[in-house]
């Protein structure tokens, strides 16, 4: 059985306590198949449904800076939880407006 590649629906929001909170929805995907790399500007995902031949991917890009160390990841009930604090900025530019 071949391979089929699909995207995950991906919810993302910030949470009142400068974290960053990422919802993966991958029903059936069992939590020992799941791949989860994440880097300050943006995370890959990659999950395999092997009864299936589904495959989950995609990589997506963040609007700010996380701390990726600091993430935290649960699966349950089909969907992916992932909590990271945004990386804070303490270094603002005063841009000239002309």
């Amino acid at each position: 059985m071949s391979m089929v590649k699909m995207s995950p629906d991906v919810l993302s929001c910030s949470d009142d306590e400068g974290n960053l909170l990422i919802e993966v929805d991958m029903v059936g995907v069992k939590k020992e198949n799941i791949e989860l790399k994440m880097v300050e500007e943006g995370f890959f995902i990659r999950a395999k449904k092997e009864e299936t031949g589904v495959e989950y991917a995609g990589t997506y890009a963040f609007c700010c800076n996380v701390v990726p160390e600091k993430a935290v990841a649960k699966y349950t009930d089909g969907k992916l939880y992932v909590k990271v604090p945004y990386r804070e900025s303490t270094e603002t530019v005063d841009i000239k407006i002309q």
